[in-house]
C-alpha cells in the first residue's frame, strides 16, 4: 500500500470516526482504534495515541458549535472533568504496562457496552426538582429546543462524579474518550436530557484525552504520520456532526453504528484472545 492510498484511507476513517463521535458522544475513538489496528495492523499503542489526539480533534470541531447554540452544560463540563482528568492520568499510566492483547480484549468489551448504551431508550423528560448539590453547585441549566427554552435539574451528582472518574481511567488505559460512560453518568445517574448529556460529554472528551494523551506523548506513542490525517479527518467530521446533530434525529444512524462497532469489537477480542497485536 502506497503511503497516499494509506492517508486517504485514513483520512475517510477519521472523518466517519468525527462524525459519529460528535453525533453520539462517544468520541472518535472507538473507530479510529479499530482500523488502525485491524486494517493497517498498527501496534495499539500507537492507536491509541492517535485515538486520543482524534478524541481532541473531536471535542475541539463539536464543542465550539455546542456551546454556540447553548446545549452544552459547560459548568457541569468542567466540575466533572475534576475526575475524568485525575482517572485519565491513572488510566494512561496503567495503560503502559498493560499487555497489548489484555487492552485489546478489554477494549472489545466496551465497544459491545458503548453499543449498548447507544441502543437503549434514553430519558429525555427533564426533572421539575434536583438535589442540593445541584443547586449549590449551580448546575441546574436550561437548554433550547423548537418548543422552547426547556428548563432541567440534576440528580445523583455525587454518583455521578464516581462514575466520571471510572470513565477517565477509561479513557486512559483505551484511548477512546469513554462518550458512553460519561454518557451513561449524565443520562442515567444524573438524568440530564440526552441531547445535553451527549453535547457535554463531547465538551469533555478533550479534556480528559488531553490528560492521557500527555503521557503517550512521553512514551512515544504518538506518530505524526499518523496522527496528522487522523486529526483532519476527526475535525471535518466533528464539525459536519455538530451541524447535523441539531436537525436529525440519530436514531437510525446509532443503530447502524451499533451493529458495526458489535462486529468490531468481536473481531479485535478474537485477535487478542489469539495474541495477533
Amino acid at each position: 500500500m502506497t503511503t497516499l492510498t494509506f492517508c486517504l484511507i485514513l483520512l475517510a476513517g477519521a472523518y466517519l470516526a468525527g462524525l459519529v463521535g460528535s453525533l453520539t458522544g462517544l468520541g472518535g475513538g472507538v473507530v479510529v482504534i479499530p482500523l488502525l489496528t485491524l486494517v493497517f495492523h498498527v501496534d495499539i499503542r500507537y492507536a491509541i495515541g492517535a485515538a486520543l489526539l482524534a478524541s481532541i480533534a473531536t471535542s475541539s470541531g463539536a464543542a465550539s458549535a455546542y456551546v454556540k447554540e447553548g446545549i452544552t452544560n459547560i459548568r457541569l463540563g468542567m466540575f466533572l472533568e475534576i475526575a475524568t482528568t485525575i482517572g485519565a492520568v491513572l488510566g494512561a499510566l496503567i495503560a503502559v504496562y498493560t499487555p497489548t492483547n489484555t487492552i485489546a480484549m478489554l477494549f472489545g468489551g466496551i465497544l459491545i457496552f458503548s453499543a449498548a448504551m447507544t441502543l437503549r431508550k434514553k430519558n429525555q423528560e427533564a426533572l421539575t426538582e434536583g438535589s442540593k448539590l445541584s443547586y449549590l453547585l449551580k448546575l441546574n441549566s436550561s437548554y433550547p429546543t423548537k418548543n422552547g427554552e426547556v428548563a432541567y435539574k440534576l440528580k445523583n451528582v455525587g454518583a455521578g462524579f464516581s462514575m466520571m472518574t471510572i470513565a477517565g481511567i477509561v479513557s486512559g488505559l483505551l484511548g477512546i474518550g469513554s462518550g458512553a460512560l460519561k454518557v451513561l453518568a449524565m443520562d442515567t445517574a444524573m438524568h440530564i436530557p440526552f441531547k445535553v448529556s451527549t453535547t457535554t460529554s463531547n465538551f469533555m472528551i478533550g479534556v480528559t484525552a488531553a490528560a492521557s494523551a500527555v503521557v503517550y506523548l512521553q512514551r512515544g506513542y504518538m506518530d505524526p504520520g499518523i496522527a496528522f490525517p487522523v486529526i483532519l479527518g476527526v475535525l471535518g467530521g466533528a464539525f459536519t456532526g455538530s451541524k447535523l446533530l441539531i436537525r436529525m434525529d440519530p436514531k437510525v444512524l446509532r443503530i447502524i453504528f451499533c451493529l458495526a462497532i458489535t462486529f468490531v469489537a468481536v473481531e479485535m477480542m478474537y485477535n487478542g484472545y489469539n495474541h495477533k497485536f
